[in-house]
């Protein structure tokens, strides 16, 4: 989610502070434009983009394993890509959960051995206050809700299972160097 909104600006702050930053994104012609504009912006020619679809279990895959074949240092990995619309993934589950939760969790989890080798490190999970309002429910979970206002809960649910997941990750990885957190961009 690094080629627009919060995580265009995020990842233009890290490469000021002279990071080398990946911007992931599905789209290849919007990563490559924010790519290139904070490199100009910057003037850190270390900033790249990579294809990552969260929309696609697939697609996160082969983005963790090029990524560890490419990238021998990982400090700081932010989960920020988010959409609310409905839909349903190539996988079967409800876009919102997937694209908010499911591929940010198995990105997470296929990068933390890098994480940890790395370390100090840290994972910032982008959630949301609407996690308030978010029910599982584990006989559907990653199906939307029935109801007028399905699409919303879709997207509070998903949004619940990031801060549980910053909150379960950061008790595991508590005697590591890597530390987690679930932030509220508002």
């Amino acid at each position: 989610g690094g080629s627009s909104g919060i995580g265009e600006a995020t990842a233009l702050e890290l490469a000021r502070c002279g990071a080398r930053v990946i911007v992931a994104t599905r789209n290849a012609l919007r990563g490559e434009a924010a790519a290139s504009r904070i490199r100009r912006e910057t003037g850190n020619e270390e900033v790249k983009y990579m294809h990552l679809d969260l929309s696609s279990l697939r697609s996160v895959r082969a983005f963790a394993s090029t990524f560890l074949r490419q990238e021998p240092h990982l400090h700081l990995l932010i989960n920020n890509a988010g959409v609310s619309a409905g839909g349903t993934t190539e996988d079967g589950f409800s876009l919102p959960f997937q694209v908010n939760h499911l591929g940010h969790f198995l990105l997470t989890r296929l990068l933390l051995e890098r994480l940890r080798s790395c370390g100090p490190s840290r994972v910032v999970i982008v959630a949301s206050s609407a996690h308030c309002a978010g029910r599982l429910r584990p006989e559907s979970l990653g199906h939307p809700p029935p109801g007028l206002f399905s699409a919303f809960q879709d997207y509070c649910d998903s949004k619940l299972a990031n801060v549980l997941h910053a909150r379960e990750l950061a008790t595991r990885e508590q005697d590591t160097q890597v530390t987690c957190y679930a932030v509220h961009p508002g």
